[in-house]
């Protein structure tokens, strides 16, 4: 796998910002072992306050695994208590503060070193993200949503969980400004195409034909791509529907990265109430996006690390693009000079921008 060093990302391995980390659905109080930015941890649900739970997965005691146990009593009988959760091993319990405060067998006082570290979550649009910083700092900006959650014409969003991919994630993200890959990989006619770059938003405006989510004879389809942070894309589409397709991608090793898919539609009956004809339709139309999302997945399975391409006039702005993307990668302090040629409005030789009366 290849590494943030080897693509000269920054000081950093793993970038800094919001990562999805699971599906809410499928976090219940029963503990799971997952693995982010090269570290176990213990994820799971507190039956006390509801709230989702990330914790360092090593207990301090002797080095047991909190979350990858099912065969000790304690695991059996649940080992989620209240927001708190005992070691499979020993029975040591730890708040969801990461401090343990219950040690069975011991009637000392519990050493101050007794403790994991806890992450900041949040959830939101049926997802659970996490807050990633090398630095140790706050959140500096939120985490994205579609503004038509609440929206009753809308069906609900729908995840694909689509695994670990072996590529590093610069290759993915690479995507935003690959004008020329759309005709040769999704049977795109691009009409207009344009990239801006703007603090820690990277956004691609498109238009087109496309062979997968539109018809020769239908309207035609227009994107706008938005990048909030390293990791998460939410696409906004107009055309055969109007729809929201929602990407993230989190590291799971240097090199490597877990991938979710999944699309929210507007009515396509045209109902105030989505309907299950909707819901039906609704998911016909993922499965279209899941399948020229595929497209790019099996490209990146499979394809030799790019360190630095051999660009050409008409290859878009990769250059600008992979300058935005080292912001995450180094300490907040360097941003500003990082961005400083970046900021703006770029186009790819050969494509007009995003046209006025389009806008």
């Amino acid at each position: 796998m290849a590494t943030s060093k080897e693509y000269g990302l920054g000081e950093f391995t793993f970038p800094r910002g919001w990562f999805m980390i699971g599906e809410s659905a499928k976090i219940t109080d029963k503990p799971q072992g997952v693995k982010f930015f090269g570290q176990e941890l213990a994820l799971y649900r507190g039956k006390q306050s509801g709230k989702v739970i990330l914790l360092d997965a090593y207990c301090p005691h002797m080095g047991t695994h909190l979350a990858r146990n099912s065969t000790s009593y304690v695991a059996q009988d649940g080992s989620v208590e209240g927001d708190s959760i005992r070691c499979p091993y020993h029975a040591w319990r730890f708040g969801p503060d990461g401090r343990c405060n219950h040690i069975p067998y011991s009637t000392g006082p519990i050493p101050p070193a007794a403790k994991v570290r806890a992450w900041k979550v949040e959830e939101h649009m049926g997802a659970v993200f996490v807050w990633h910083d090398p630095e140790g700092g706050e959140p500096d900006y939120e985490v994205p949503v579609i503004k038509e959650l609440s929206d009753p014409s809308w069906v609900p969003i729908a995840f694909d969980d689509l695994g670990q991919v072996n590529c590093h994630t610069q290759e993915i993200v690479d995507n935003i400004t690959d004008v020329a890959h759309f005709g040769p990989v999704h049977g795109s006619i691009t009409k207009y195409f344009e990239n801006e770059f703007k603090g820690h938003v990277a956004t691609q405006r498109m238009g087109g034909g496309h062979r997968t989510l539109t018809t020769a004879d239908g309207p035609m389809l227009e994107t706008e791509a938005v990048y909030t942070g390293p990791s998460i894309l939410i696409t906004k589409m107009t055309g055969t529907h109007d729809s929201y397709i929602f990407i993230a991608h989190t590291p799971v090793e240097d090199g490597s990265a877990y991938v979710w898919h999944g699309l929210m539609v507007k009515s396509p009956t045209g109902q105030a109430q989505y309907t299950e004809q909707d819901v039906e339709i609704a998911r016909q139309y993922q499965t279209m996006a899941l399948a020229a999302f595929a497209q790019d997945f099996e490209v990146w399975k499979h394809k030799k690390p790019c360190f630095k391409g051999l660009f050409v006039q008409g290859d878009g702005p990769f250059i600008k693009q992979r300058a935005w993307y080292r912001q995450f990668y180094n300490p907040r302090s360097q941003r500003e000079e990082i961005l400083k040629s970046v900021d703006g409005i770029h186009l790819a030789r050969g494509f007009e921008g995003k046209p006025a009366q389009a806008a």
